[in-house]
């Protein structure tokens, strides 16, 4: 019996969290109602404070489920590679499609950032984003003690700008498509096959 409740109050947390990315994503933050993710949800709005005591807590667990997809994916990266540098190719490709397969969701985060500023920036960071982060300059800093990359450069720095490439990528892609000289803005594995390997030449010892 046990098990069913917890199955059940499985299930139902899960089908709160999916609800509620959608509407948060479609519509903003300050737009959505607890009743409409309840409605949405298919159950009713007093059993989702079951689940969640308020509206913030719920759009921080839709941001911590975000923020674990994308750490789960550098995990699948580290786990099918041995080459630091092919864990980073892996990475990169999978992290830009994470980003384009939930574009309204993005453009959430972003907005609340920018219109709510560093408290909010900072909510973000804690609900898995740094974890994220740390791992990925973790799996960089490897790369160094096992000799694949120079020790002269500071591994946060390029998790920033392998990230920040990606980022830039997803918010600029509608205007690359209307540059000349650019051809990859519909090729996103060709764009992050480019980037990564400009930057692994920068990372790779010179060699005599």
């Amino acid at each position: 019996m046990d098990n069913i409740q917890a199955t059940a109050d499985g299930d139902g947390r899960q089908r709160i969290l999916a609800a509620a990315e959608k509407l948060f994503s479609d519509k903003a933050f300050d737009a959505v109602s607890m009743s409409a993710i309840a409605c949405a949800a298919g159950i009713s709005k007093a059993n989702i404070y079951h689940y969640f005591p308020n509206k913030d807590t719920l759009y921080l667990a839709v941001l911590r489920m975000a923020s674990h997809n994308l750490r789960a994916v550098l995990n699948e990266a580290v786990s099918a590679h041995g080459s630091v540098m092919d864990v980073l190719r892996h990475f990169a490709h999978n992290h830009l499609q994470a980003l384009l397969k939930k574009p309204e969701l993005v453009r959430l985060v972003w907005r609340e950032i920018l219109e709510k500023g560093a408290p909010r920036a900072q909510e973000f960071a804690e609900q898995g984003f740094a974890d994220m982060f740390s791992a990925l300059v973790d799996v960089l800093k490897l790369g160094q003690t096992r000799g694949e990359f120079r020790q002269d450069f500071d591994p946060a720095l390029v998790a920033t700008l392998l990230l920040g490439a990606n980022v830039f990528f997803f918010q600029s892609r509608d205007i690359f498509r209307h540059y000349p000289p650019i051809t990859f803005a519909d090729d996103p594995a060709g764009y992050d096959a480019g980037i990564v390997e400009i930057l692994l030449r920068g990372l790779v010892p010179a060699t005599s």
